[in-house]
């Protein structure tokens, strides 16, 4: 029995008892009074009555006509006369409604002691008088008293349980949010809450609040240990970028990976003549300048909101820029602007210090050895033409948007009503071989009989057409069918766009709720989203654990520490992203960073799995690491789909 349970019983208990112990000491106090002045009533009409007798001198007749005129008066059960003759003189009166109940009479029963007196005439001794007056009325006057004592009684007894009510509701509040934060952190969520009034339980909430600071605090510590673990494992130290292996493992993931996107473009930047440039500035002043061009290629990034800079050796520099087109020949304003920045930032060293660039286009599934010796022919081709040189090489066929975006969005909508739609099927498993779960990134035919094509081609236009969330709720649906129908859980992506629709999350859970087959999907958003709309996902995050459902985070590693309260927001599991993972088994920076996400993601009752694994050994490491699953080319050949 709950605590509160416990004390409203013992309120109640005490009401009741009180009720009950003061309606039947008032009842018997007034019986007994009643009864006392039933006695004293009975004594006196006798002493009256028989001196109204004895002034009759023994005549029988005259007697017997005042003890009738008495008797007549109605107050009387019996009065009765016995003279010293024998002779008897006695009136009784019949049955008379008490005006109470039966079974009160029963209970509560009245007792008329007769009141007794002699009557004499002179010295000589007549008879003796005895007078019992009728109860009824005692019984209607103590039935009335009843009911007025017991509705007086019953008011003082509401009174009081409202004063427990009130008394209970100022420990319940405290209880319940002390229960509340305790399950906040079971959940890996530290709330703070308002300390009571109530001493004893004042004391608890300020230990409470005090050890869910400190765990916050904890959690914050670790956080910032585990970026300072993943830039130390995929940074360049001097300027802060990511380093080669990192660089090329992101731009490779970006060619592979189904919902990148469709084409981009890649620049290379190269310092001229670095080791001359050292010899004739020293190192500071060198390194100064690797650091000014490194600042000016994440400045021209950083309006795209998916650009990553690269440093890949000594002198070169990349510049990746998903979803960008080149204008040859001289790249766009935006290549020309980065030019004149490169320009700026050199200028303090020396005209004879500078850079050049090289810049390609790619398209989504080239191979990344095609695209890097593409980017170092531009880049060889611009050295030759002097310092500032730009060359850009197009190449990549026409985009998506040259059929136009109205013919896309008809397309898109086309294949959602004809049900032109198929889930792909990649298997995360955990360390004993077991399936976790089945990733399902969505395939559409955009024609009829067509081929079906992967997100990277489509998912641009569905979110440039505002199509994205009905694409995104129509996986749902084809996800919770193919559960149904073979009981296997799969994991489906949700885009950042439908994140920001302010009916999404309302649509979602009603198509998860109903569904049984919600507790075995798995949804997921990527990283970026979390933190640019923090409040919203938090939101979806609910909708859908309250169906049953799971919720993640994709694409994971680079911006976890910067999720504002990413504690709070009720996350299932996290996958770092192929970056992050790969090369595992010879980094020992990359075990570190991994293994300080999994302690940090585990304290907070969340599990972490990693994506885009290829080799066996890094398999190996990243079970020795504490991942809780894996997925990618590797898993995939551990169970095929």
């Amino acid at each position: 029995m709950s605590l509160i349970r416990q004390i409203w019983l013992v309120v109640l208990s005490t009401a009741l008892i009180a009720f009950a112990g003061s309606f039947a000491v008032n009842v018997a106090s007034a019986r007994g009074y009643l009864e006392t002045q039933l006695r004293v009533k009975n004594s006196d009409n006798a002493a009256a009555l028989a001196l109204s007798l004895s002034q009759q001198k023994g005549d029988l007749e005259l007697m017997e006509l005042v003890l009738a005129a008495q008797f007549d008066t109605g107050f009387y059960q019996r009065i009765r006369f016995q003279g010293s003759d024998g002779r008897v003189i006695e009136r009784v009166a019949g049955p008379v409604d008490p005006q109470a109940p039966r079974w009160f009479v029963r209970w509560v029963p009245i007792e008329s002691a007769p009141g007794v007196a002699q009557v004499s005439d002179g010295w000589r001794a007549l008879g003796s008088l005895q007078v019992v007056s009728h109860v009824s009325y005692a019984y209607r006057d103590l039935w009335r008293g009843c009911l007025q004592s017991g509705a007086w009684l019953a008011l003082v007894a509401l009174v009081a349980g409202v004063l427990g009510h009130v008394i209970v509701q100022g420990i319940r509040r405290p209880l319940h949010s002390t229960v509340r934060q305790a399950q906040a952190l079971v959940n890996g969520q530290f709330v703070t809450v308002q300390e009571p009034r109530v001493p004893e339980l004042q004391r608890l909430t300020r230990a409470m609040n005090g050890m869910v600071s400190r765990l916050k605090t904890a959690f914050e510590e670790q956080a910032a240990q585990v970026d300072t673990l993943r830039l130390q494992a995929n940074c360049d130290p001097a300027t802060g970028v990511s380093h080669r292996r990192h660089f090329l493992t992101r731009l490779e993931s970006e060619l592979e990976r189904e919902d990148a996107a469709s084409r981009g473009a890649l620049l290379m930047v190269r310092i001229a003549e670095l080791a001359r440039v050292n010899a004739e500035l020293g190192r500071r002043e060198t390194d100064r300048l690797i650091q000014q061009v490194a600042e000016v290629l994440q400045d021209a990034g950083q309006p795209n909101a998916g650009a990553w800079v690269g440093r890949l050796n000594g002198s070169d520099f990349a510049l990746c820029l998903p979803a960008a087109e080149l204008q040859a020949p001289s790249g766009g304003p935006e290549v020309e602007a980065l030019v004149q920045a490169l320009r700026t930032a050199c200028l303090p060293y020396g005209e004879a210090r500078g850079v050049v660039l090289g810049a390609v286009e790619y398209r989504h599934g080239m191979a990344l050895s095609q695209l890097l010796s593409r980017a170092d022919e531009a880049l060889a081709r611009a050295e030759a033409q002097g310092l500032f040189a730009c060359v850009v090489q197009g190449g990549v066929a026409e985009g998506p948007l040259a059929a136009g975006e109205e013919d896309w969005k008809r397309r898109i909508e086309a294949a959602l009503a004809d049900g032109r739609l198929q889930l792909a099927h990649y298997p995360l498993i955990d360390a004993s071989g077991a399936l976790v779960h089945a990733e399902t990134p969505l395939r559409l035919q955009l024609e009829p009989g067509g081929e079906f094509e992967s997100a990277a081609r489509w998912l641009p236009l569905a979110v440039r057409t505002q199509t994205v969330t009905a694409v995104d709720l129509a996986v749902v649906g084809l996800a919770l069918a193919e559960i149904a129908a073979h009981g296997r859980p799969l994991g489906i992506n949700l885009s950042a766009a439908s994140v920001q629709d302010p009916g999404f999350a309302a649509a979602l859970r009603e198509r998860l709720e109903g569904a049984p087959q919600a507790a075995q999907l798995w949804l997921e958003v990527p990283e970026g989203a979390a933190l640019r709309h923090h409040g919203l996902v938090r939101e979806l995050c609910q909708q859908a654990r309250h169906a049953g459902a799971r919720f993640g985070i994709e694409h994971a590693g680079e911006q976890l520490s910067r999720i504002e309260r990413l504690y709070e927001i009720g996350l299932d599991y996290i996958k770092l992203d192929a970056r992050f993972v790969r090369g595992a088994a010879e980094d020992q920076a990359v075990r570190n960073f991994v293994q300080g996400t999994a302690a940090m993601a585990h304290g907070l009752g969340i599990q972490l799995y990693a994506e885009g694994v290829t080799q066996a050994a890094d398999a190996e490491a990243l079970w020795a690491c504490g991942v809780d699953g894996i997925t990618g080319p590797w898993a995939s050949a551990v169970m095929p789909g």
